[in-house]
Formats: C-alpha cells, structure tokens, sequence
C-alpha cells in the first residue's frame, strides 16, 4: 500500500509579514513614576467604589457616612448651646469609631489586593516598566490615603465646627493638628496590617474575616487583660498590656505625646519611656508589613 506524503514546500523562503491594522506606539516612554502614580490613584479611587459599580460604592460611602454623622451631630450641639469645648476630643474620636474604621479595613484591603491574586494578574503588572517595590508601595500608599480621608474628614468637621461656634482659634488648631498625626499613624498601621492580611488568600471573603478576627479579636483580649490587671492592682502592666493591639497602640502614642486622654482602665496611659516604645513598635511594626508585602509578591511576581 502506498503511503502518501505532503506536498514537497517550495524551496526559498515562505515567510510573509501580513498588515492586520494595527498601529505602532510611537509616543513618549513614561516609565515607572507615571505606572506608580496610575497604580496609585486607581487603588485609591477604587477604595471608595470610583469608576466601579454602583454596588461597590455602597458600603465605603456608608461606613464614610457613618465616620462624620456623628462629628456633625456633635458640632450641632456645641453650636446650638454654645459650649467652649467639643464633647469628644480630636484624638478620642479614631478611638471611638475603630469598629468602622476596621470594618472599612476589612472590606478594602482584599479588594485591593486580593482580585489581583485570584484573576492571576499580579505578573502582567511586572512585565511592565514597575517593579515589586512599586506594586507595594502604591496599594499600601493609597490604602493608607483612603483611611486617612475616613478619619480626617470628621475631624475636619468638628475643627469647622469648633470655629463657626468661636472657640479659641489657637486651642483648637493645635488639638486638630495632633489628632491628624494620630489618625495619619493609625492609617499608615491599620493599611500595612490589613493589607498583609489580604495578601496571604486570593479569596477576599476569607481576607474580610481574618481582618475583622485580627482587629475584633487582639483588641478584645488586649482589653481584658488590661481589665484583669487594673482590678488586680497591677497598674504597671496595663501601659505594657496595650503593646499588642493596632487600636491600643496608637490610643498610647497619642495619649504620651499628642495630649491626648488614655482609654486604659482608669486612664493609666503610658510614661514618657513606655510612650517612646510605642512609637517604637508603631513605626516597626508599619516596617515590617511593608517588608512582608515585599516578601509575598516577590513569590507571587515569578
């Protein structure tokens, strides 16, 4: 039986280079910055549902929403019976609203992060003119930036407010100014923590959790325990007890150095010793989840 082979190719070269369209790009390079900046605003605008669905503004406008009504209320009251002090100091008022502020936490950190592990998308952007380094630093800078816009911006209400109702000028921009150092630096913590946390799972409903179990559950215990150790008369340990949670620690670096009031058991903040400590592990610790983020997607870029 015959065995038929293919037609024998033509000799000489076969290649043909076909126009389909498409045209070249032939304007100028922008590089690294501009793809940091692109990646920095997009993450931003992102955390608040902008140039998404209607579905994704819902929830980041609500919790907003719910960050100023009170200050709103306050500034009514202060107005309405011209008092001379707010009811609730700048640097308290972070304090008080944590519950939404880790709850906007948790649901941002995953979306930032997390869509970009699942749909497998974190290489492409590495196979353009950004590097590791870029990636993290523009989610962490505009996570941290969309914190510090939930918490300033009821401060900036009350700090408004204080000087439509003639408070004294003086007084009152001081205090406002030490209560955004304090929500800056709760930002900058509360994003790296998150943002580490969300990194570990490309499932964002699992990252919304852990967020909230981190926050809900090293706040509860740290305030138990300091509980326990004011009843029991060891009032030396509660400063040291407040070390090992987010909201605590930045409740002892305000109440040391930016005037404000401890929520400690029996208002038993830190010294000027155990205050520089807390700095100390603020600032350590927003290092070290910047240094983690590092770590994870220099494995998730290969």
């Amino acid at each position: 039986m015959a065995v038929e082979h293919p037609p024998a190719m033509p000799a000489g070269d076969q290649t043909r280079i076909h126009d389909i369209g498409y045209r070249g790009y032939d304007g100028p390079r922008l590089g690294r910055s501009y793809a940091r900046r692109s990646l920095y605003s997009q993450s931003l605008r992102g955390a608040y549902g902008l140039g998404r669905s209607v579905k994704s503004k819902v929830l980041p406008m609500l919790l907003f929403a719910v960050m100023c009504i009170p200050a709103a209320i306050m500034v009514a009251v202060a107005v309405a019976t011209k008092a001379h002090e707010l009811p609730v100091p700048y640097t308290r008022y972070a304090i008080i609203m944590q519950a939404v502020i880790s709850l906007y936490v948790a649901s941002q950190a995953p979306q930032a992060v997390s869509r970009d592990l699942r749909f497998k998308t974190v290489p492409l952007y590495f196979s353009r003119p950004i590097e590791t380094a870029d990636y993290v630093r523009a989610k962490f800078a505009a996570l941290a930036s969309a914190l510090f816009v939930l918490t300033a911006a009821p401060l900036l209400v009350m700090y408004v407010g204080a000087l439509l109702s003639k408070m004294g000028f003086a007084h009152q921009t001081e205090e406002f100014a030490q209560g955004l150092v304090s929500v800056a630096l709760l930002s900058l913590l509360f994003a790296g923590i998150g943002l580490v946390i969300a990194a570990v799972t490309p499932r964002r409903g699992f990252g919304i959790a852990a967020v909230i179990a981190v926050m809900t559950i090293s706040y509860g215990a740290v305030s138990t325990l300091q509980a326990i150790a004011y009843t029991q008369d060891s009032n030396s340990a509660v400063p040291w007890i407040g070390l090992f949670s987010p909201i605590t620690l930045i409740d002892g670096v305000q109440s040391a150095f930016l005037g404000g009031s401890s929520a400690f058991p029996g208002g038993i903040g830190p010294s000027g010793g155990e205050g520089a400590l807390y700095v100390v592990a603020a600032l350590g610790l927003i290092a070290a989840c910047y240094g983690l983020l590092i770590r994870r997607y220099q494995k998730v870029g290969l």
